[in-house]
């Protein structure tokens, strides 16, 4: 949907407006915080820190949960270029810590754990430390594994130096039995901006713009089936989006996959938008049928429905019948593959050789004669990490946490691209070189999801 630009007397409306913070800057000022060292009034902290930084005396601080989100990190072959680790410095102060110690893992790695700060306040930081009272593992009277069992299974692979992956064979079997054929495996990229990119827009409104889409068919058969991608200036794209996913998905009754709540939360976010339009388009009531069909109301919707065709979430079945050690316990998808390729021989086998994008063998989009498989030092080389950069003006330090980040998980990279072209002037070839590169880290997205199904499947045959 084509948006008209912005006329010369529209643009001088302000965006921004005054407000008076007076009575939130006093709150702030007059209220005692809880720090882990220092002062905590808000006057006396200020002249605290400013008194260091004027010394240049570095404040040695106790880990903490906050820890875990630490930005100031470098990588072993970035250390070796010349980059320091703010993170490592801090911990090796505090704790008398080598760089031996920083290989062992530590409490923060423990998945969704709430007693981190517990056991970092009582000194416990390696996982060595954790007993099974800690985690207190229970079931949860659902099949697979449990949040607190999956937590304990972590920590005891660690205790034995178990580097073993696990699986639930039979639990798992049971689920992919009920997969309905051609499966159907999806990937979203979207963004919310302050300031919107087209008129009549809100700040932080939902924009979908690009989707990826891969099948595998009953037969064994893989295939890249479609990909959707708006750059163009001027247009909300996301009515376009649901067309031309509805088009890719409406012809048979496969199951549908995502992974995490990503895809549920855009389409139902994109049904709200259908219904609150003004001026909607001709085929609102389509749009708005084709969503519901294959989704689930998010748990705030003031309406409830459920999809007959929902969308199966791989990140819940990982969640509870697989886990690999190599994740560190991370379950995001960008964990899970380099560590699926790793342990599944089949997968080794099979994308050892140019099939991907090979005429007769699995179609592609994006890709021609691919080979996936990669050793080096034994290990395979993680896929994205065979991908071009996106950016030529950002460095790889940057472009690593937008795009492996767990809370940048939904697309960092492919976000900031896409306000990028939205709003920067570039040279043609510049914008054709990141929509390459957006086009194929989405379809990486979708075919990550099929190798994990395939390894799956071979496992449980």
């Amino acid at each position: 949907m084509r948006t008209a630009p912005l006329k010369e007397e529209e643009q001088e409306y302000r965006i921004l407006c005054q407000v008076n913070v007076d009575a939130v800057c006093r709150m702030i000022q007059g209220e005692v915080f809880k720090v882990a060292v220092g002062p905590g009034a808000f006057v006396e902290r200020i002249e605290w820190l400013a008194a260091h930084y004027e010394r240049d005396e570095k404040i040695v601080c106790h880990p903490s949960v906050i820890c875990a989100k630490c930005e100031f990190r470098a990588t072993a072959e970035e250390e070796a270029k010349g980059l320091r680790s703010g993170f490592k410095e801090c911990w090796e102060q505090s704790l008398k810590w080598d760089d031996k110690d920083f290989e062992t893992p530590n409490v923060l790695h423990i998945w969704n754990y709430r007693g981190k700060g517990s056991l970092l306040a009582e000194n416990r930081i390696a996982m060595s430390d954790v007993t099974e009272a800690d985690i207190q593992p229970k079931p949860d009277g659902k099949p697979g594994l449990s949040l607190s069992e999956r937590q304990w299974l972590q920590v005891r692979k660690v205790q034995t130096l178990d580097d073993s992956f696990w699986i639930e064979k039979a639990a798992l079997k049971q689920e992919m039995q009920q997969w309905r054929f051609p499966l159907h495996f999806i990937d979203f990229e979207t963004t919310r901006v302050a300031i919107p990119f087209n008129r009549g827009r809100h700040p932080y409104e939902l924009v979908a713009f690009q989707f990826s889409h891969h099948i595998r068919h009953q037969d064994g058969r893989i295939e890249h089936k479609g990909q959707y991608l708006n750059i163009e200036r001027g247009v909300f794209p996301n009515y376009d989006f649901v067309r031309a996913l509805k088009n890719e998905l409406e012809s048979d009754d496969g199951s549908i996959f995502r992974y995490a709540t990503h895809e549920n939360t855009t389409l139902a976010a994109i049904d709200l938008q259908l219904a609150k339009d003004p001026n909607p388009p001709k085929d609102r009531a389509a749009l708005k049928q084709f969503i519901r069909s294959i989704t689930t109301s998010p748990k705030k919707s003031v309406e409830h429905w459920q999809g007959e065709r929902s969308m199966i979430d791989l990140w819940e079945m990982v969640k509870r019948y697989y886990y690999d050690p190599a994740t560190n316990g991370s379950n995001s998808i960008k964990a899970v593959l380099p560590a699926v390729l790793n342990t599944s021989e089949y997968l080794k086998k099979k994308y050892v050789q140019p099939v991907y994008g090979e005429q007769g063998n699995i179609a592609s989009l994006n890709f021609q004669d691919k080979v996936w498989i990669k050793i080096e030092e034994g290990h395979v080389i993680d896929p994205y990490k065979q991908l071009p950069k996106m950016f030529s003006d950002v460095s790889d330090h940057d472009f690593k946490r937008l795009s492996e980040d767990d809370e940048l998980r939904d697309g960092g990279a492919a976000m900031t691209a896409y306000a990028r072209m939205q709003f920067e002037e570039m040279a043609e070839a510049e914008r054709e070189t990141i929509r390459e590169a957006l086009l194929r880290y989405c379809e990486l997205d979708t075919l990550a999801m099929v190798m994990i199904y395939e390894a799956w499947a071979d496992l449980v045959k």
